[in-house]
């Protein structure tokens, strides 16, 4: 009796289509996982610690206090919200440091708010 000569092109083609639908179950699971990251770190980017730590914190300090830059623990005292938003958007007037291309519009107000508050 012979063998069937078709048998082992069904076998292949069955274990292909098979692996393509796992293959395609893990892409899609790892795609969802990038999204739920993307989201997180969307997140996680608008909070003002990160803002601040990712624009401000090499000159003005861990805890505010200044370096380079001003301290800024009372920046709420000095400034009004508009103005705290103005400088962080637009820099400073004359200073070649704080040129205000750290923050976005959008950062800036963040910022502002959070700096009132410490």
């Amino acid at each position: 009796m012979s063998r069937n000569p078709i048998i082992p092109y069904v076998t292949i083609a069955t274990l292909g289509i098979v692996a393509m639908i796992v293959m395609a179950g893990v892409g899609l699971d790892q795609m969802r996982h990038a999204e739920e990251a993307t989201e997180e770190t969307e997140e996680a980017a608008d909070s003002p610690e990160a803002i601040y730590e990712s624009n401000c914190l090499s000159c003005h300090g861990g805890d505010l206090e200044g370096g380079s830059g001003p301290p800024l623990e009372d920046a709420g005292d000095r400034f009004s919200l508009e103005e705290l938003e103005d400088i962080i958007a637009n820099g400073v007037e004359g200073s070649s440091i704080m040129t205000g291309d750290y923050a976005t519009n959008e950062e800036a107000e963040i910022l502002a708010e959070w700096l009132m508050e410490q």
